[in-house]
């Protein structure tokens, strides 16, 4: 259950846009929130009394009552991946697109994704309402397994969460293959019964399929046929999907995400 959510401001209207789903997710599991953003030292004092008033704005339009507003000095990884720490927060939300702004932009937004010690929320969509749709790419690591249960907990009842696994097809005879995705169906059906041990009794609906084809392509072809509102990622492991979303897979959905990413250690 999440408890503390911390929703990083760099001051463009993207933040904003993260902050109303941080601020939705906050509402439906009533947990605590905290607006916080890295100021640059090297500002005049007019230029951060300015930025502190267009945070308040924002926190009073769209927060809930009881959040609060923390201002830091310092690099924005590491002054955010700090306060992660120090704060408590179990989940981190920031604003989609960044790679255009210097403050998330290219290797920062990787340096935290890569080192966020909680689940990172990638919020693109100008959608407030509660998630109704999610995929997950499921293989059999660890990883892959909690970030599947992380978007159980994070998703209302009644949403759906579909898990997907990608086949990727190896050589051999037109029978051996079959039998080796037949071998794969049997494997993931067993992983998601043994998961859903694990789960809250009231959750989103589950579903899944198992779909030959590489990583990359097979989910981008989910992405464009089920259209979900949420993406969720494991990003270490040691398995294809693994050091695929380490490589180029992390880079177009960290930084052109088709829609939300919730990215799980």
């Amino acid at each position: 259950m999440v408890k503390h959510i911390l929703i990083a401001h760099d001051l463009r209207s993207t933040a904003d846009l993260a902050l109303r789903r941080a601020a939705q997710l906050a509402r439906q599991h009533h947990a605590q929130l905290t607006l916080l953003h890295i100021l640059d030292s090297s500002l005049p004092t007019a230029a951060q009394e300015s930025a502190q008033q267009a945070l308040d704005s924002s926190l009073t339009r769209f927060a809930p009552p009881g959040s609060t507003l923390r201002l830091c000095y310092g690099r924005p990884a590491e002054g955010v991946l700090e306060q992660v720490q120090e704060l408590g927060a179990d989940l981190l939300v920031l604003g989609a697109h960044h790679h255009r702004h210097e403050f998330f932009s290219g290797t920062t937004l990787d340096r935290i994704a890569r080192r966020c010690p909680v689940p990172l929320l990638l919020a693109s969509r100008d959608d407030a309402a509660p998630y109704q749709r999610a995929l997950a790419a499921l293989d059999f690591s660890l990883c892959a397994c909690t970030a599947f249960g992380q978007a159980y907990r994070l998703l209302p009842a009644g949403a759906e969460l579909h898990a997907l696994h990608v086949f990727e097809t190896p050589r051999g005879s037109a029978a051996e293959v079959e039998a080796q995705l037949t071998t794969q169906c049997a494997l993931i059906e067993q992983l998601l019964h043994d998961e859903a041990q694990n789960l809250p009794a009231k959750g989103p609906r589950l579903s899944h399929n198992v779909q030959p084809g590489s990583l990359p392509q097979t989910l981008h072809e989910a992405l464009g046929s089920r259209q979900p509102q949420l993406l969720v990622l494991g990003s270490h492991g040691r398995s294809a999907l693994s050091q695929a979303l380490l490589g180029s897979l992390a880079q177009h959905c960290l930084h052109k995400a088709p829609c939300d990413v919730l990215v799980v250690r």
